[in-house]
């Protein structure tokens, strides 16, 4: 059952990047964390594994023969990225539990306000 989950997860949050653009952490993680019972540490490490093979190469290249990819940008964006993504993985690791996942909250709620509110405008 939980092998059939996690495929439906994994199509359902590919279809969301691909229409949003929204990484697989926001849906994926919370989901491995209440569904499935996983630390949030362990959801944190499964969806990182998770986005390193497929990380939306074919939605990109669809983006991209359509020219609506702006490479040099992207390119900048993942230097920041993996400088970024390592710095902080050090003090996840280090952190605990709780306070990580009031942290996610935070973030998903602030950015759902904030969405809500610039689309009204």
């Amino acid at each position: 059952m939980m092998i059939l989950f996690l495929a439906v997860l994994g199509i359902a949050v590919g279809a969301l990047s691909g229409l949003f653009g929204i990484g697989g952490g926001v849906l994926i993680l919370p989901s491995l964390v209440f569904i499935c019972g996983f630390s949030h540490k362990t959801a944190t490490g499964t969806t990182l594994a998770m986005l390193l093979p497929p990380i939306g190469v074919l939605a990109f290249l669809e983006y991209y023969k359509n020219n609506y990819v702006n490479v040099p940008a992207a390119i900048i964006l993942v230097i920041g990225f993996l400088t970024g993504s390592q710095i902080a993985a050090r003090y996840a690791i280090a952190m605990n539990e709780a306070v990580l996942k009031r942290g996610f909250g935070v973030l998903l709620i602030t950015i759902g306000v904030i969405y809500i509110y610039k689309s009204s405008k």
